[in-house]
């Protein structure tokens, strides 16, 4: 259990998960909570990392901190995506360790699960099979981290917890059409088709392949649900149970905003990713946690953030 006064570092508090777990954290009323720039404090010089972590002593680190992006990012960057995360997470979690920190919440993603296996995905399928080829670097940097966490507990009794969230959006998400995840990528176009008059817009792959998503404020309300929960699992899903084709959410999206646009996809099967990526959330519910938003609310409020933040995001 982590108390209010308790120091709670969380790495990563600029990002789109770092930012809505910050101010929920704040909202309930958690008063010590260590955040630090960048310029402060790079993640990925290890001798920093732990003389930090030593001067600071936090409760608990929660890792939010990553490098991300979207199919295209993931597919063209492989090398920076295995290093940078591979080099953040163990600088974090093993520096924890080295300064008696017992608590960690480590953030990883739906894509360290094989591409064949089987759907809905559960938390034992991991290593199970081969990887989707085009994040394949940055899943196998992930799940080093999560076997890097079981391993600490395992041998250290530490309790250091993986949540894998399936594709998180929300307001403050990232807009860049070449390494954004699908749902902003979807709404910067609209957007963009709007403001310049345009009939239609055109978007990658075949929009077959089925996706989960789930609003970052219920991402942020696991984290904080976890950080106080005892549980057994060091691997826990953090999804909705619920998906849909690329193609069915651009639908979705226009009649939520009430926009008429042509949709048009390139095609570009090898764009597409997996076939699916839904995940089993009934461990989570067996703790006690379950999403809470309504999707329809969510995308309102992610296309307000974009319309709002426009002149700052223009890439």
């Amino acid at each position: 259990m982590i108390k209010k006064k308790d120091k709670i570092f969380l790495a990563g508090h600029n990002g789109l998960v770092g930012t809505a777990i910050l101010k929920m954290l704040t909202k309930r009323g958690y008063k010590n909570i260590i955040i630090v720039s960048k310029k402060k404090l790079n993640l990925l010089k290890q001798h920093d990392v732990y003389n930090f972590l030593k001067i600071k002593k936090p409760k608990i680190v929660i890792i939010a901190a990553a490098k991300v992006g979207g199919i295209k990012a993931n597919n063209i960057y492989r090398a920076d995506f295995i290093r940078e995360n591979l080099e953040i997470q163990n600088n974090l979690i093993n520096g924890s360790f080295k300064n008696g920190i017992k608590n960690i919440i480590f953030l990883g993603s739906s894509c360290v699960y094989p591409l064949n296996c089987k759907r809905p995905i559960k938390e034992e399928y991991l290593l199970t099979g081969p990887l989707e080829p085009t994040n394949e670097p940055y899943a196998i940097a992930k799940i080093a981290g999560i076997k890097l966490c079981e391993s600490y507990n395992i041998q250290h009794n530490t309790n250091y917890i993986c949540l894998m969230p399936t594709n998180t959006f929300g307001p403050g998400d990232n807009y860049n059409l070449q390494n954004s995840h699908f749902i902003p990528a979807i709404l910067k176009k609209i957007y963009l088709a709007k403001l310049r008059n345009k009939k239609s817009i055109k978007l990658w792959g075949t929009g077959k392949a089925k996706r989960e998503v789930i609003y970052v404020d219920d991402l942020a309300d696991a984290v904080i649900y976890f950080m106080n929960k005892k549980v057994k699992h060091n691997l826990i899903n953090i999804g909705t149970s619920n998906e849909k084709s690329i193609k069915q959410y651009v639908k979705y999206i226009l009649n939520i905003l009430n926009i008429k646009l042509e949709i048009k996809f390139d095609n570009n099967k090898k764009l597409d990713g997996m076939k699916s990526k839904v995940l089993n959330t009934k461990l989570a519910l067996k703790y006690g946690w379950k999403y809470k938003s309504d999707l329809k609310n969510a995308i309102i409020e992610t296309y307000k953030d974009l319309n709002k933040n426009y002149k700052k995001i223009r890439n």
